[in-house]
């Protein structure tokens, strides 16, 4: 990572925290009240293809001590009526201004892979690795929408990680490596207002 884009980085979630600190209070007692504890979820997820570390959300799924693997069809009747809401707006990913700031995560970046499918695909993250894992990025923009369509129709854990190994993991890489060769704190800002437009579009659909 460039000097110049940590510092973005930095600068930006320093802004954001201070713009979002009392909606973000509002929320999480509104989360408290109206889902219970915990209010955040904790997952591990892959910072290098040897270094992992905690990534935080806002719960958006009712718990499951044996959760694994991404999200499916077969998980669908464990999201929350908050949860949905939150997905939707990628509100549950507003916790990762933390992550950001410890230097986890960047703004911009593939999004951070579950140990198993660096396990499974060593060769392909020991490439998109080489960029830090971002809360959006060309891949995110591009695939979101395909893969939470295609995803939803695996009613098994077995049958989402098949498609997901199959269709989007090489589809994802493909994305966050012609984002590697290109990567400009002028692409990044892009990125980042491509994702704001996304998300405001699908909020007036």
């Amino acid at each position: 990572m460039t000097l110049s884009k940590r510092m973005f980085d930095l600068v930006m979630a320093l802004v954001l925290i201070t713009l979002l600190i009392a909606p973000m209070v509002v929320l999480l007692l509104w989360l408290l009240a109206a889902e219970g504890r915990p209010v955040f979820f904790v997952s591990e997820r892959m910072k290098t293809p040897h270094r992992a570390f905690r990534l935080w959300k806002l719960r958006s799924m009712k718990e499951d001590i044996h959760d694994q693997g991404v999200t499916g069809g077969d998980k669908a009747n464990r999201l929350t009526p908050s949860g949905r809401w939150l997905r939707r707006f990628r509100l549950d990913e507003l916790p990762q201004l933390w992550n950001i700031l410890r230097g986890d995560m960047s703004f911009v970046g593939p999004r951070p892979p579950l140990r198993a499918y660096v396990e499974r695909f060593p060769n392909l993250y020991a490439d998109v690795l080489q960029n830090r894992p971002g809360v959006t990025g060309l891949a995110s923009i591009i695939c979101h929408g395909v893969e939470e369509h295609r995803l939803q129709h695996c009613y098994t854990a077995s049958e989402t990680d098949a498609v997901y190994a199959r269709v989007f993991v090489p589809c994802k890489a493909k994305l966050d490596l012609i984002y590697q060769r290109n990567q400009s704190l002028c692409l990044d800002i892009k990125l980042l207002w491509r994702t704001v437009s996304v998300l405001i579009s699908g909020r007036f659909r």
